[in-house]
């Protein structure tokens, strides 16, 4: 587990510098979004990870209501393990599409309940920065 969590944060270490050799792309934004997201939520700073979301979508609403959960599990210790592994993103224009395969821990005191789970990610581009939304948004 945590040398996954090394792995993520050497990855990020490694765009950075990077960074300063040329442009970066989409699908890197993409990925540091979606990374982002998730190192956000492991340090439970729900409002970096809702900064991730387009505003009032439902993977912003659904962030909350995930907050609520935790937060509703104090005065226990809780720590929450976010761990992701991220493929085939897709981009068409303004939106975009990630599968997402990875594990969720929730630890709280002696106790721990881990889901695993996978599926695509959606992300769309707001003021030139990409945002993780829900794909049913597209209907609202």
């Amino acid at each position: 587990m945590k040398r996954k969590y090394f792995l993520v944060v050497l990855f990020l270490i490694l765009v950075v510098f990077l960074s300063g050799c040329g442009i970066i792309t989409d699908e890197v934004k993409i990925r540091n979004v979606i990374d982002e997201y998730f190192l956000a939520m492991n340090d439970q700073d729900w409002d970096k990870a809702k900064n991730y979301c387009v505003y009032n979508s439902n993977m912003y609403l659904e962030t909350c209501l995930f907050e609520d959960y935790i937060d509703s599990l104090y005065p226990s210790f809780v720590y929450v393990v976010f761990i992701v592994d991220i493929f085939d993103i897709t981009i068409i224009r303004n939106y975009a599409s990630a599968y997402i395969d990875g594990s969720l821990t929730i630890i709280r005191d002696d106790q721990s309940i881990t889901n695993d789970n996978s599926g695509h990610f959606y992300l769309k581009k707001v003021n030139n920065d990409w945002k993780i939304f829900d794909k049913a948004d597209i209907f609202k």
